[in-house]
């Protein structure tokens, strides 16, 4: 119950930097400092090169993390430099310098190259202390709902909060600096009670130094993490594509900023829930059927969405909770399914490798923030709502394009992850069983 809060704890103030700056950034750009169009280009451009730059990067992160030997264990000495670190980096990236000369638009993407890189050295070793918790499924699905639940808390508090607290800062680039701030000692107060408060178990022996060539093979090798990564990018590709425009769909579709707000809470509300009977309902069912019928909920809240009326809740606020519950048993499901391929790489490769492996969430969630981004920036400049000022100004072209890449493009990516997990992925209850058992015989885990 220790690990369960504290871990779960600090997850908080991660997702709360993490939804800042991959869902409101470029809508800071555009609707606070009012970027122009020409700047602007090289900013999306600049951000989806930093981002897949980084994302490289993200395994020779988790290689660092695995060949880590200090008296407080492998993951916490850089659970504390990677957040520290970004949290310093977040703040700078809003403290309003000038983005229409090409100094401040090389300033921005050193700054944005640094969040990333600080931002997973804390991401990787963070997730990646969950396997050594529990070799239990049922254990790590408990621990992994309260910690999702945490992290949506977070999430949602940014995404529900940001336009009345900003507001009531008094709006402009100083209320987002404040904002800003304000999520970061929260984040830092989080990662404060996971070091102290969190004890991962001697689950396995101890691990011999990995080179970079078998790094490469710990990832290449395992059939079940490279299935995973290619759905669960797919998926977070389609996820944080329709996240990001959301403030966008509000402010020029909608044309009530602020009822941006009231909808992300009932969407928060409903994921949180989502997630709390998430044990409860795998007790009675397996990952697959859960899977499915997330899936199903999933594909009708967009249909619903895209279709339904912009001047109106009615529809819209039920197509939001569909897909935001069907969403939030999935990233469970693919969390669940990463730590499993932790195990299931140690017993077919004969080493265990828990960073390596998990290195590849961020790398995903990077590849999925570059893909949003660059869609969300080039949707921006060519449906007309960077140089509008009001719902008014946008054409019935431009708002159509921005469902079509909010809802249409999500949907697709999302169809296309499931169907690769249904037909590829094999660690079900019975093989886990099997893998742990011998691990136990080989004398490789407790």
């Amino acid at each position: 119950m220790r690990n369960r809060i504290s871990f779960g704890l600090g997850t908080v103030g991660r997702d709360m930097v993490y939804a800042v700056i991959s869902m409101f950034l470029i809508f800071y750009l555009t609707d606070v400092l009012n970027v122009p169009s020409g700047p602007l280009w090289w900013i999306t451009a600049i951000t989806v090169i930093c981002r897949v730059f980084d994302a490289c990067n993200d395994p020779v992160m988790g290689l660092i993390v695995d060949n880590t030997r200090t008296r407080f264990g492998k993951f916490k000495p850089w659970i504390a430099f990677g957040t520290f670190a970004s949290g310093i980096v977040t703040v700078l990236l809003f403290t309003g310098f000038s983005l229409e000369t090409p100094r401040g638009v090389a300033l921005f993407g050193v700054l944005y190259l640094l969040w990333g890189m600080t931002y997973t050295t804390n991401d990787i070793s963070f997730w990646s202390m969950l396997p050594t918790l529990s070799h239990d499924q049922k254990e790590r699905e408990r621990i992994g709902s309260v910690a999702r639940i945490c992290a949506n808390v977070g999430l949602f508090f940014v995404v529900a909060g940001i336009v009345p607290i900003t507001g009531a800062f008094g709006g402009g680039q100083q209320a987002y600096l404040k904002f800003v701030v304000m999520v970061v000692v929260i984040m830092w107060a989080g990662q404060l009670i996971t070091l102290f408060g969190v004890k991962p178990g001697p689950n396995a022996k101890e691990q011999r130094h990995t080179g970079l060539r078998e790094m490469l093979g710990v990832i290449l090798k395992n059939d079940q993490l490279l299935l995973t990564a290619v759905g669960m990018a797919l998926f977070m590709i389609g996820y944080t594509t329709t996240t990001s425009f959301g403030l966008y769909y509000f402010k020029y579709a909608y044309g009530d900023e602020g009822m941006y707000g009231v909808f992300a809470m009932i969407l928060g509300v409903s994921q949180i829930l989502s997630l709390a009977v998430f044990p409860f309902i795998s007790k009675l069912y397996d990952r697959k059927k859960i899977y499915t019928f997330a899936t199903v909920l999933i594909v009708i809240g967009y249909i619903l969405f895209f279709f339904a009326p912009t001047d109106t809740m009615l529809l819209i606020g039920p197509a939001g909770m569909l897909i935001f519950v069907g969403q939030a048993a999935v990233q469970l499901l693919m969390l669940m399914f990463l730590a499993d391929s932790v195990d299931y790489g140690h017993w077919k490769l004969g080493r265990r490798n828990d960073s390596i492996t998990f290195s590849l969430q961020p790398f995903i969630y990077k590849i999925g923030g570059a893909a949003a981004s660059g869609i969300v920036g080039a949707v921006a400049i060519l449906s007309g709502i960077n140089d509008a000022e009001t719902a008014a100004d946008v054409t019935p072209g431009g708002i159509f394009l921005i469902k079509a890449a909010m809802m249409l493009f999500p949907l697709l990516c999302i169809a296309v992850s499931f169907l690769i997990y249904r037909s590829r992925y094999k660690i079900d209850r019975e093989l886990y069983e099997k893998i742990t058992r011998e691990l136990r015989e080989r004398g490789e885990i407790a």
